[in-house]
């Protein structure tokens, strides 16, 4: 490539001859001209109209400054709203787990409050970095896990507890005539009616007729009928194959196949039957064997699950069940 200068004071003419590569390196040093004095004029024109408050460039530079500052915060924003509904998951988890921590609690019994009692803290203040946005995101998911753990395992504990007081529901500790005194004890003795030794088996609770029996566990009502012996009679089934009686009512207040709870009243005190006098005669059979029913009304709270019982309670004496009605 040829270029000629020429010069009109001094008449003279340069010729200047370029080669591929010597032209392309004018080409790039040209650009690279134009670069720096476009970036002077930028620091020229620009910052400085814009902090003297030039008019056209002041205008210029508001609409750049305001195009980058809603683009900051509409990423602001997105993140805020992120961060927002990701706290908003973790306040529901956190009041779930209260919520189960508070029915656990209560079924281990232990008072809630002292659960959210918080304890004591302190310290030489050690002062950090701010975390970062990635950082933040990491804690929240370790939190987000270690709340899905806990839940699980409250759950996992809440059903156990469950479980277990259901099974000791199911047991007769409870009185089943309030205030009641013991007339007769479960074993052998000489029978009120004809005088000979016979083995009682069950409780009898005098009481004035009429008086409310409660029933002495949950369970399911599986006879209600009258009995030669027994009278107006109430079997409840509370499972395990275990299995009270309540005989010589005067009057019934449930029926068979009735779901019936721990304490219900189910009949009042009478004396039909084979009876000498107003009472309740109360038994319980594990597997259709006579048992001692003030070992149960004894033990209360600190007596084993349910299927134990069976093995616990059988008595050295195993009579045979008394005749049920055809």
């Amino acid at each position: 490539m040829h270029l000629i200068i020429t010069d009109a004071w001094l008449a003279k003419s340069r010729a200047i001859y370029l080669s591929g590569t010597k032209l392309v390196v004018a080409i790039f040093v040209g650009a690279l001209v134009l670069m720096l004095v476009a970036a002077g004029l930028y620091h020229w024109v620009f910052l400085k109209g814009a902090r003297e408050g030039w008019p056209v460039v002041g205008a210029l530079v508001k609409l750049v400054v305001k195009d980058e500052f809603e683009q900051r915060d509409r990423f602001l924003r997105e993140n805020l709203d992120a961060m927002a509904k990701r706290l908003g998951e973790m306040q529901a988890k956190m009041m779930q787990l209260e919520a189960l921590g508070e029915r656990v609690s209560g079924l281990a019994g232990v008072n809630p409050n002292d659960i959210k009692t918080l304890p004591g803290r302190g310290g030489v203040l050690v002062t950090g970095r701010s975390l970062t946005m990635d950082e933040l995101q990491a804690t929240l998911a370790d939190l987000d896990k270690l709340t899905d753990q806990r839940v699980d395992l409250m759950t996992v504990m809440e059903s156990r507890l469950f479980d277990q007081k259901i099974k000791k529901m199911m047991v007769p500790t409870q009185q089943p005539v309030s205030g009641g005194v013991l007339g007769s004890s479960f074993g052998w003795r000489l029978d009120p009616l004809n005088g000979r030794s016979a083995l009682h088996t069950g409780l009898d609770f005098p009481s004035e007729p009429g008086t409310p029996i409660l029933a002495a566990a949950g369970g399911i009502v599986v006879t209600q009928e009258y009995h030669p012996a027994y009278g107006n009679m109430v079997e409840v089934d509370h499972g395990n194959d275990l299995v009270t009686r309540y005989a010589h009512a005067s009057r019934v207040w449930v029926k068979k196949g009735d779901l019936i709870k721990r304490g219900q009243k189910i009949a009042e005190v009478g004396t039909t039957g084979r009876s000498t006098g107003p009472h309740l005669h109360f038994e319980v059979l594990v597997q259709g064997v006579f048992q001692d029913p003030q070992k149960f009304l004894t033990a209360g709270q600190k007596l084993p699950p349910a299927p134990m019982v069976a093995a616990v309670a059988q008595p050295a004496v195993q009579p045979a069940q008394a005749p049920r009605p055809k």
